[in-house]
């Protein structure tokens, strides 16, 4: 059954609006920190507290406490980089705080604008993930690094999607 009107009109704008999850651009202090097959976003949430009050069973209050601590995934292909020199320095007892951004780019092949940038704020690496070596298997190696994140911010754009 073929949708008219309004209701077309609304899928369209709501396809049109959604931003593709495998055009997206990492970035450590403003430069590019590498290529990337996979990106996973922090999950934000917040510590609950909760309040019993006297009397009252049917229900518990509950109130927003501090956020949890969050981390950034990101895998890619082995090989010599400034991500990996960071990873290694943090192994020899350097901690170096850096702001890590996410950028969201827009489907459109022309315009290769952010639509959504999210920004974890003096971020880490606290954990490499080495890839699984298969003599059987004919495909890249892949690593994984998480990092640990600060204060994260979020910017979207003016720009349609």
């Amino acid at each position: 059954m073929a949708t008219t009107g309004e209701g077309a009109n609304s899928l369209t704008a709501l396809r049109e609006s959604s931003i593709p999850s495998f055009r997206f651009v990492v970035e450590g202090n403003r430069s590019t920190l590498g290529v990337f097959t996979e990106c996973s976003l922090p999950t934000i949430e917040w510590e609950m507290e909760e309040v019993k009050e006297g009397g009252r069973n049917d229900f518990v209050h509950q109130l927003p406490g501090r956020r949890k601590s969050a981390r950034l995934t990101l895998k890619n292909g082995v090989g010599k980089s400034e991500l990996m020199e960071w990873f290694w320095q943090m192994l020899e007892g350097q901690v170096d705080r850096r702001t890590v951004t996410i950028k969201l780019l827009n489907a459109s092949e022309k315009l290769k604008a952010p639509v959504l940038m999210l920004t974890m704020h003096r971020a880490y690496p606290v954990k490499w993930t080495g890839p699984q070596l298969k003599t059987d298997a004919n495909s890249i190696a892949i690593q994984t690094i998480e990092f640990a994140c600060g204060e994260i911010t979020r910017e979207e754009s003016g720009t349609a999607y």
